[in-house]
């Protein structure tokens, strides 16, 4: 079945509508003061810890043509205007980060943006019909010293009109504290690092800001990720109002809005077999639990968003569909995992009903589902019941889990791991992970599917690290921000000797709760990001610092070789030092070119510049190998199917050796989740003349699901550039119509909150 029927036909099903009571709203498990009184989500917006000067404050300074206009849809209920060209406003401030607000309507022209007496940006503040409380300049990167900002209505403009509606500032130095000394903050043992010679130098470098905060990132073409956030007061704007998804551009760090309806809080994502992204779940319309805004979002426990393969070096003509009347999962999911598995369609794993903070009964959703629908031992595409997310409560959202090479599906939650056959519906226990700790959240460690070789018939071998000892059936009074994480990292070989010898242990150099775990082409992974104490999430335990339920960031990451001798796996060796914590909502992903892209972290309910504030900085984390000579990739096929050989051009270093191409799914990362994330080696010889790489496919959908991936050739263990292709036949996943009629006939769009608008917008 081709795309476009698959699409045409969810437009012509019928859908029953049912109604459900509001008095089953969700939340984050967090509510502040004021939510009681929902006002207009719009960019306006002083987070705390800011600066608000409102247009009329007597710190901004006019040229004479300024005339001061009142009405109530203004901030402070006035406004500065003027139509003459090369007025001016002025404004000095002590900050790091400054926000300019005002009108856009057909007559507003372009104004110069001057900081510290040079031009930073001409803004175009034109737009197709009014809206008030724009932001419509916006800049994070400034030195954290006194500035002055200087806009000046450009003379050269047709259109004159030039508006001020106040500006916001924001202070990095307010967020720093002085940190107690924990294990976050030791140096590392030297016992636990590997025994390195002459240290190579990594680097790390803070280049760009994201526009929405990252809660969610992925690599979707050789020039952009994508980044999907929950609803909130994010710098970037569309259609008059605060974006929450945004693409990301990894070659000039321009960012590009996306449109999207329903709130994609804490949702989780796959690529499809031809290459489409779905974004599945989020979180319902809760205007009056969490925030003081009206956000005319619609409900997101049940979305499945999709997002179709875009290439434009622009960003233009991408967007994303979502049309809750038609595409919809069968159950309400909220921190639910998805996977693509060896046929190329989704499975969504866990997750709750209704949301929260640490699980329940009530409200969890202990089943699978799959999309497109299956049926699956008579399940007609309805969702199917796993114990295993039944016995792994409380700590068991956003479970663990990756496909095997066999097809069938690894899942971590809690303490406990299975293997899961998803096409009997059967279930094989394996040992719980060693000393009690918990690896989901929100006592959340990170894991690996480490690399799969054909010299070992693909053996599959599962790294877990971090988390948490933390009794998941403390109520939130009795838990605190300074309980220690987990400094340990659990590996066991899926095999059934490795099975029966159990987990291996070790410890990390520090210990880590939310960390991210990358994989690099050469075959080691990169753990960073994280902190040293607490538990996921904000606003529920103990000595919150901020309103963060964790502290102790862990500043210094650390590499791990998956083939060193157990004791010498991890080095620090040549590891820069970050300034910016990442925490809570934190992010970190390959990218095509070889670079570490690390974003977000965001333990707030809403933007907050306090500690621990949203992070909006985007760092990259350089690898050695960025500085040496490279191969190259010439030409290369842009789809490989099954088993296929395939001749690819490249160049190699001179007097290169050892020669090896991977493939690789850099994954869907969000919560410390590296969903889908693989590396598989790939049999290759190099021809006489050493320009031509013969390879070989991996042999079938199980090794690697169909869909999307980056071809790497590593010559000395310094990889190229990464090559973007499709494996498999790039068809879409097929259609089981009888499934796909019965989850439609018998559920509803958005049944858990009525929507505030039916239908494709």
């Amino acid at each position: 079945m081709t795309l476009h029927t698959f699409s045409l036909l969810f437009y012509v099903l019928a859908v029953l509508c049912l109604s459900v009571s509001a008095a089953n709203l969700a939340w984050n498990g967090h509510t502040t003061p004021g939510s009681d009184t929902p006002s207009p989500f719009r960019p306006y917006y002083v987070p705390p810890g800011a600066k608000g000067y409102d247009s009329d404050s007597p710190f901004v300074h006019y040229s004479d043509g300024w005339r001061e206009m009142h009405s109530q849809a203004y901030v402070g209920n006035s406004l500065r205007q003027t139509d003459r060209a090369g007025d001016y406003a002025t404004l000095s401030f002590y900050g790091s980060g400054i926000e300019v607000f005002g009108n856009c309507d057909p007559y507003h022209g372009i104004f110069d943006v001057w900081i510290d007496g040079s031009l930073v940006q001409k803004v175009d503040a034109w737009c197709n019909k009014e809206y008030k409380q724009q932001r419509k300049y916006w800049n994070f990167d400034l030195q954290d010293k006194k500035h002055t900002v200087k806009l000046v209505n450009n003379p050269g403009s047709t259109r004159r009109r030039a508006t001020l509606d106040a500006i916001v500032v924001t202070r990095y130095s307010d967020r720093t504290r002085t940190h107690s000394a924990t294990s976050a903050h030791r140096s590392p043992s030297p016992l636990l690092l590997a025994e390195a010679g002459p240290t190579e130098e990594w680097i790390l470098n803070q280049t760009g800001t994201t526009g929405v905060h990252a809660m969610q990132l992925a690599v979707i073409s050789p020039t952009h990720a994508l980044i999907v956030d929950k609803v909130e007061h994010n710098p970037l704007t569309i259609n008059g109002h605060p974006a929450w998804a945004a693409l990301y551009n990894l070659k000039t760090h321009a960012v590009t809005a996306l449109s999207m309806r329903s709130n994609s809080f804490c949702a989780g994502g796959t690529f499809l077999r031809n290459g489409s992204m779905i974004i599945v779940g989020g979180n319902p319309v809760v205007e009056n639990k969490t925030a003081p805004s009206d956000f005319g979002d619609v409900d997101g426990l049940q979305a499945i968003r999709f997002f179709h393969p875009c290439d434009s070096q622009s960003a233009s003509g991408c967007n994303v569909y979502e049309n809750h009347a038609r595409i919809r999962m069968a159950s309400p999911r909220w921190y639910t995992t998805v996977v693509r598995l060896s046929d190329g369609s989704a499975m969504m794993i866990g997750g709750s009903k209704k949301g929260g903070w640490i699980n329940n009964a009530t409200v969890n959703n202990p089943t699978v589902e799959y999309f497109p629908p299956k049926d699956i031992k008579g399940s007609n595409g309805m969702p199917i019941p796993l114990a295993f997310l039944r016995d792994t409560l409380n700590s068991n959202l956003f479970p663990i889990a990756f496909v095997l090479p066999n097809g069938n599906v690894f899942m971590a939650a809690n303490n406990d791991t299975m293997i899961y056959n998803w096409k009997d519906n059967s279930e094989q226990r394996l040992p719980s992970i060693p000393n009690g700790v918990r690896v989901t959240y929100p006592m959340a460690g990170t894991a690996l599917l480490l690399p799969l070789s054909p010299d070992n018939e693909y053996q599959p071998e599962i790294l877990i690290c971090g988390g948490s000892t933390i009794d998941d059936t403390k109520p939130g009074y009795e838990i605190s921000s300074q309980d220690a994480a987990s400094k340990q990292c659990s590996r066991m070989l899926l095999t059934e000797a490795g099975i029966a010898k159990g987990w291996e242990t070790e410890d990390m150099p520090d210990a880590r709760l939310m960390p991210d775990a990358v994989l690099l082409p050469t075959g080691q992974v990169v753990v960073l990001n994280g902190a040293g104490s607490g538990t996921s999430g904000y606003g529920n335990v103990l000595n919150q610092v901020g309103a963060s339920n964790a502290d102790n960031p862990v500043l210094t990451p650390v590499l791990y070789t998956p083939s060193a001798p157990r004791g010498s796996r991890f080095s620090s060796a040549g590891m820069p030092t970050s300034k910016i914590p990442r925490m809570y909502h934190s992010v970190a992903t390959l990218v095509p070119d070889g670079r570490i892209m690390i974003a977000g972290s965001n333990p707030n309910l809403d933007r907050s510049e306090k500690e621990y504030g949203t992070e909006y900085r985007v760092e990259w984390l350089s690898p050695p190998y960025m500085a040496k000579e490279r191969p190259q990739i010439k030409d290369a096929t842009k789809q490989l199917e099954f088993a296929q050989e395939r001749v690819i051009t490249v160049q190699l270093p001179p007097n290169a050796q050892d020669v090896k191409v991977v493939l690789m799914d850099l994954g869907y990362v969000t919560h410390a989740v590296h969903a889908n994330s693989r590396m598989v080696y790939l049999p290759a010889s190099l021809s006489a003349d050493r320009t031509e790489l013969t390879v070989t496919a991996p042999p079938n959908g199980m090794v690697y699901p169909p869909g999307p991936a980056w071809l790497f050739v590593v010559a000395d263990g310094v990889p190229s550039i990464g090559h973007s292709l499709i494996i498999g036949d790039g068809k879409s996943p097929e259609v089981d119509e009888k499934a796909l009629k019965n989850v439609l006939e018998n559920t509803g769009p958005d049944q858990y909150e009525a929507s505030k608008s039916g239908g494709e917008e």
